[in-house]
């Protein structure tokens, strides 16, 4: 038995293999203090809750509660490996500041009360509105973080039972352009590739995704890889020195907002060389002269002009790219929260449909996700979109969803495009949308512009729900808050970034009145009284289970089918990918492998849009832009960001994640090792802006747009000149102050602008202006991990280790080579 410190070495050791082989069996495992697997009274399946890559694991559980978790080696994707965020974060549902009982708003402050009391509030609320204003005061803000049945259900109560548009998730913050992308391309949602393809691939391009903070597991994979026979290449396209650039066979960091210029040198490039399949492009796509058109003037030295890299390394980068044999391309936040966010990432499908390489192992598009369950946002309704990939512009898959609900198609709201997150806030602030209800989400911290987003939430004329697990910044301001249950508590599915369902247990019973989300959203329509249109329960299912057969029915046919599945199959088998059904009972491992795609006029979910206005296109124009259902080929031409660096303004600031946190800390914060790793903000500057600006390691810098300022002790690294990067995750909740700045303004979001992509309508995170003034001397190196993207170029910064919190309790298997077990 190794024991191994997994915050000083977040990847593990190493297990080789070569191309075409079985990633080898690690078991990772953790207990708390004082416990070993032998004093475990019963395991649990469950799979990762802090990240999009679906780690399967079991929960241990002694005495009634929860005491450790292990890697499940026999899973597809993860082979028993699991990284910081599974193996320490759990702890958190055991804090003692859990949300246990209501709270509702009496004369201003918040106090405890029963479930009948805050219930009965919000359904004469809801009730009221109804009738004095329509369903479009009423609006819904979820989360990435609920199973599939919950999402299924709050998607049929808002669309069937109240009739709103108003149903988004904050899915809508980090991968709704993975999914516009994907329907811009392809026609629908769906991750043409698999996480197995990395065991094929001899190029894997990373596109703005640094995997491996993001998803450290499948980093592990491409790691492994790497030290076996015959690695791969890498292509890393980011501005900061992550673990990935480091590397990377080619490392391209270009100025933020030029990602379209980027791909469009690339594409030039690889066209001009002629590195195409023309044989694939004839047979499965339309738009490939327009591109070719649109990039013909787009050489690496035009390239270079915009995005300030060497026209040697597009070169360079376009070579690998075009001369792979076995390309598996990934895309994340660097693209997706950046200036013409879809166009950038539609041009990573581009790549892919020049070269023919979707469908076969190693060759494939992971446009990727960033919470656990994105995926079943989307796939249930819940990100605004309609259940089952339907397009709400198509009458009959409107009219094939009233069939399933037994409602007129009338009563789903369909006669324009759904409302997005952003523009329901907007809503909110107008006044025309009254009662916003959030589930497992913290817009205080995570949306942009922050001073404005507390402005919303606190506004008198905003009715506020929240139903979360802790009291955080967005709670402390709500109406009625609902005290909910959280992952192990509860039983449920929920869906990873490559389409792999894995079934989540309940491992033991929540603390105080907590309820499950399914539990709040049933009781909720029980006590609203919706019908359907023969006078019987519109949610007629009761438990998770029936829920998910209900889904089942939904999803039948559509592309996301799960109607192959079964709670019995997902626990004897693990996870399985969709599509599931009568004709491929184990599931799907890769999309389109037959160069068909579900972008037919009657198929497909949606017609597209304009990129550069996002205006959706009209069933006439789809029909006669691809009549038989091909991929299409989108071209797009880089524009300059709205908001621009000046004299005054120099530097440009990105947002970001660290390896340790996820979102806005309110779970990891609580996992002692995960909090001690990354304790506090730092804003990172390269050595020449740190000079420039009279900064050194650990000084108190002010960070400044025209939104609003922060501080943060300054990490000087090798981010590229010109950008200052800060970590999203830090908020207030654990400050004295505790839903605001207070004098220590240090949340990311008071910087960022409200504005969005035009076609995803994904918020922008990394094209801000921002100047950097040194405060104070420094007392201490700044506390960012040492480990990760954020290390330092200072010598002398002690280095993160975790120290024996860490250490404690830590157990990791390694089994070298052979089948899953």
């Amino acid at each position: 038995m190794k024991r191994s410190d997994r915050i000083a070495e977040p990847w593990g050791e190493r297990t080789p293999y070569g191309p075409g082989e079985r990633w080898p069996v690690r078991v990772d495992s953790f207990f708390a203090e004082g416990v070993g697997p032998e004093d475990v009274d019963r395991w649990v399946p469950t799979a990762s809750l802090l990240h999009s890559n679906g780690d399967a694991m079991d929960i241990a559980v002694r005495d009634g509660r929860i005491v450790g978790v292990r890697g499940r080696g026999s899973d597809r994707v993860n082979h028993g490996r699991l990284g910081p965020k599974d193996l320490y974060g759990w702890q958190a549902g055991a804090s003692g500041d859990r949300l246990t009982t209501p709270l509702i708003r009496v004369e201003g402050e918040l106090v405890p009360t029963d479930w009948d009391t805050a219930m009965d509030r919000v359904v004469r609320r809801t009730r009221r509105l109804l009738d004095e204003h329509g369903p479009s005061a009423l609006g819904f803000y979820t989360t990435g973080q609920l199973f599939l049945e919950e999402y299924y259900t709050l998607a049929v109560i808002a669309h069937a039972g109240l009739g709103t548009p108003h149903l988004d998730g904050n899915t809508r913050l980090c991968t709704a352009t993975a999914a516009e992308a994907l329907k811009e391309t392809f026609g629908c949602d769906g991750q043409p590739g698999s996480y197995t393809d990395i065991d094929h691939a001899d190029v894997i391009a990373l596109f703005g995704h640094n995997m491996a903070e993001t998803q450290s597991v499948l980093w592990t994979r491409v790691l492994d890889r790497l030290a076996g026979p015959q690695p791969p290449q890498i292509v890393c396209v980011d501005p900061r020195p992550t673990r990935v650039a480091e590397v990377a066979t080619v490392h391209l960091a270009p100025l933020p907002g030029t990602n379209v210029a980027l791909m469009n040198g690339l594409l030039h490039e690889i066209i001009a060389q002629d590195w195409i399949d023309r044989t694939y492009l004839d047979a499965h796509t339309v738009g490939f002269d327009e591109l070719r058109a649109r990039v013909a003037d787009c050489t690496p030295e035009a390239t270079e002009r915009i995005c300030d890299v060497p026209a040697a390394d597009i070169r360079r980068a376009a070579r690998v790219l075009g001369r792979a044999r076995r390309l598996l391309s990934t895309v994340l936040q660097g693209f997706y929260q950046s200036h013409q966010a879809t166009a950038a990432a539609v041009q990573v499908n581009n790549l892919h449909l020049l070269r023919g390489m979707l469908g076969r192992p190693g060759c494939g598009v992971l446009q990727m996700n960033g919470q656990p369950t994105a995926q079943n946002t989307r796939e249930c309704g819940a990100n605004g979109d309609l259940p089952g990939f339907r397009n709400w512009a198509n009458d009959a898959q409107v009219a094939e969803l009233a069939r399933i609900w037994n409602v007129e198609p009338d009563r789903i709201p369909h006669h324009g495009p759904p409302t997005h997150a952003m523009q329901m806030f907007r809503y909110a602030e107008q006044g025309s949308l009254r009662l916003l209800w959030i589930s497992g989400t913290n817009p205080a911290v995570s949306l942009p512009e922050l001073a404005r987003v507390r402005a919303i939430l606190g506004g008198e004329g905003l009715f506020t729900v929240v139903q979360d697990i802790f009291l955080t910044e967005t709670a402390r301001l709500a109406d009625v808050v609902l005290p909910a249950a959280t992952w192990g508590e509860k039983t449920g599915t929920f869906t990873n970034a490559d389409r792999t369902v894995h079934l989540s247990g309940k491992a033991v019973e929540p603390p105080g009145d907590a309820r499950p989300d399914l539990d709040i959203f049933l009781d909720y329509a029980a006590r609203l009284g919706l019908r359907d249109r023969d006078g019987g329960p519109l949610v007629h299912w009761h438990d998770p289970e029936s829920a998910f057969r209900a889904w089942q029915e939904c999803s039948r046919g559509r592309p996301c089918d799960y109607t192959g599945m079964s709670y019995a199959l997902l626990r004897e088998h693990g996870g399985i990918q969709w599509p599931c059904d009568a004709r491929n009972p184990r599931g799907t491992e890769r999309l389109y492998a037959d160069g068909r795609f579900f972008g037919s006029p009657q198929e497909c979910e949606s017609y597209g849009k304009d990129l550069v206005t996002g205006a959706p296109l009209e069933p006439v124009e789809y029909q006669a832009l691809n009549p038989f259902g091909k991929a299409v080929i989108k071209a797009a031409g880089y524009l300059p960001p709205h908001e621009t660096t000046s004299d005054s303004h120099p530097l440009w600031l990105i947002t970001g994640r660290t390896l340790y946190h996820f979102h806005t800390r309110t779970k990891t914060a609580r996992a002692p090792q995960l909090q001690s790793a990354a304790p506090d903000m730092w804003a990172e500057l390269s050595a020449a802006d740190a000079r420039r600006h009279g900064v050194e390691e650990g000084d108190r810098v002010e960070i400044t747009t025209a939104r609003g300022s922060v501080t943060a002790a300054a990490r000087i690294t090798g981010i590229r000149p010109g950008v200052v990067f800060l970590p999203f995750h830090y908020g207030y909740w654990d400050t004295p102050a505790g839903d605001r700045p207070d004098g220590r303004p240090r949340a990311a979001n008071e910087l960022t602008l409200t504005d969005w992509d035009p076609a995803s309508k994904q918020p922008l995170f990394k094209t801000a202006a921002a100047r950097v003034r040194r405060l104070a001397p420094a007392k201490a190196p700044a506390p960012a991990p040492t480990t990760t993207a954020s290390a330092p170029l200072a010598a002398g910064v002690p280095a993160t280790a975790g120290g024996p919190t860490a250490l404690a309790g830590a157990q990791l298997t390694v089994t070298a080579g052979g089948e899953p077990r």
